[in-house]
């Protein structure tokens, strides 16, 4: 029997990893935020959070679900979290959804597709590979205009001082010369593609 207060829990967690992906984007990173939960006597708790750090850790595993998956199992004292769940603003890779299904997690809730790297359903959909041991729950859409907006906002803002930069850079090379402003020549990132939330079953996990 559905819960008929879990979107609205699942849409307030997933409004705190819109806080964390908000950080990532302060420090100059891709804006992903990450938060892990676990339901309690007392209520939901916040067992950790993360945001993506790869250029500022110069480590290409520090994804939102990683740096929050690596908090939680060190303050739960266990690398196994199976009554934890994720939410994560963008869909997650093969590395982070690996991890997680290694992790034993319970669910994992996303919000914004990624057609290029998703690995949930838009690239390939490990979580639901039956050859696997563990099957771990899914949602995606949660929030998704929110987290495809933010995405979209931040490469804008990097196009846009992609431009200034290239104007300056001809502007110093040749005094007087106009602005160039050919499109062709900006960074290819489009904003994130949103969808409507879809619950993904699994069959149990095998013994």
């Amino acid at each position: 029997m559905s819960d008929p207060a879990q979107p609205s829990r699942d849409e307030g967690s997933m409004r705190l990893a819109l806080d964390q992906a908000h950080n990532a984007w302060l420090v100059g990173e891709v804006p992903v935020g990450a938060v892990i939960v676990r339901d309690g006597p007392e209520g939901r708790q916040v067992i950790a959070t993360g945001y993506n750090r790869p250029i500022t850790e110069h480590d290409p595993t520090a994804h939102a679900e990683i740096v929050a998956l690596r908090h939680a199992a060190q303050l739960l004292g266990n690398y196994r979290l199976p009554e934890c769940e994720l939410y994560v603003t963008l869909e997650p890779c093969a590395m982070c959804a690996m991890a997680l299904m290694h992790a034993r997690f319970k669910r994992v809730v996303f919000g914004a597709l990624d057609p290029k790297t998703g690995s949930a359903g838009s690239v390939l959909n490990l979580f639901e590979n039956t050859q696997l041991n563990h099957h771990t729950a899914v949602l995606g859409g949660v929030l998704a205009d929110d987290c495809g907006r933010m995405l979209g906002e931040f490469f804008e803002e990097k196009r846009q001082q992609f431009r200034q930069r290239r104007a300056s850079a001809v502007a110093s090379s040749t005094p007087g010369a106009p602005e160039a402003s050919d499109p062709q020549e900006l960074p290819d990132e489009s904003p994130i593609p949103t969808g409507e939330a879809i619950e993904i079953d699994h069959p149990p996990d095998k013994p």
